[in-house]
């Protein structure tokens, strides 16, 4: 590539210009672009635009093994941005090799979940980063001690100081991690572009699978923006799942351990579906190790029904049409 090549490139008007052009100079309306469907589920938007040195500062801390009180951990240990921003294990390997309670979420498109951690203790994003940055058995640290270490090094000095007015402290490290977060999000799915108006792209067989998914209900409760991950769910609410599934344990209690109400027994944070193919093993236990697995619990656990295995198939296959894209390519 020649040194003038990059502004000749520069200088080329977009496609779409180009062609209303083109329309214009033949005196015919140009085509109508597709109208987007009326459905009750919505394409994800885009990621918001925020102050990009505040999500580079973001992105350098999530991949920041100092985080943890050994430096052996970042964020994107467990939350795996190419394996769908979640961990391929049932339960993710903490500080000193602890197992977590619980099967780690994806971190794409956190951000528009109405709260954080599958018992949704916390509300916002800064929250669930102080939680984890504290938990003994995930990163174990303290925030005087990360806030300590970060000063030490003076990149972070100084992009600390260029950004915030107080420099580095545990609000503005939460602040930094958050702003990331907030543009982790996978739009561009089939399914989105579906939902747009190209109802082309998806098979005849996922769109039964996506008709099956609204006729058994599984839209009740997996439901808005983020296809779930807005609402609160019993786990279990035809049959006994965890008395069939045995060795139970604290975290199978969910919101009980939060708020005492024996209403929110095995209660959990409804999870997004968004790139559910792509974040397997399934539930808080990580006991669904496909896709098929756990379309049949769901089945049997929250609509007390037999799955049909032909219904199984059709709803797998619309819900490997949510998997979004990240950096221009597919997750």
């Amino acid at each position: 590539m020649t040194a003038e090549q990059p502004s000749t490139q520069r200088r080329r008007s977009p496609p779409l210009l180009v062609g209303l052009l083109l329309w214009a100079l033949l005196g015919v309306a140009p085509p109508a672009l597709p109208a987007p469907l009326d459905e009750p589920l919505k394409p994800l938007p885009e990621a918001p635009a925020l102050d990009p040195k505040r999500v580079e500062l973001g992105r350098r801390l999530f991949n920041e093994p100092r985080l943890s009180l050994d430096n052996s951990l970042s964020c994107a240990s467990c939350h795996r941005l190419e394996q769908g921003g979640a961990d391929v294990l049932a339960n993710s390997l903490g500080i000193k090799g602890q197992p977590s309670r619980v099967n780690t979420p994806s971190v794409f498109n956190a951000a528009l979940n109405f709260r954080q951690f599958w018992d949704g203790r916390v509300d916002t994003l800064q929250a669930q980063i102080d939680n984890v940055v504290q938990s003994p058995i995930e990163m174990g640290n303290n925030w005087p001690n990360l806030v300590r270490t970060l000063n030490d090094d003076a990149g972070y000095r100084q992009a600390f100081g260029e950004l915030y007015p107080d420099a580095i402290t545990a609000a503005n490290v939460q602040d930094a991690l958050a702003s990331y977060e907030r543009t982790l999000l996978s739009a561009g799915s089939r399914f989105d572009q579906y939902l747009q108006g190209n109802t082309e792209i998806l098979s005849q067989e996922e769109k039964y699978g996506y008709q099956r998914f609204k006729d058994y209900g599984c839209i009740a409760c997996h439901q808005g923006v983020n296809i779930g991950g807005n609402m609160f769910q019993k786990f279990g609410v035809m049959n006994d799942y965890f008395t069939d599934r045995g060795n139970p344990t604290d975290a199978d209690l969910g919101r009980f351990l939060i708020t005492g109400d024996e209403q929110d027994r095995n209660v959990f944070k409804v999870p997004s579906l968004r790139n559910v193919a792509v974040t397997a093993p399934y539930f808080h236990d990580g006991s669904a190790k496909t896709l098929e697995q756990a379309v049949e619990v769901m089945f049997k656990y929250q609509l007390g029904r037999t799955p049909n295995p032909q219904d199984t198939r059709l709803i797998v296959k619309f819900l490997q049409t949510l998997t979004g894209q990240w950096q221009g390519k597919p997750l």
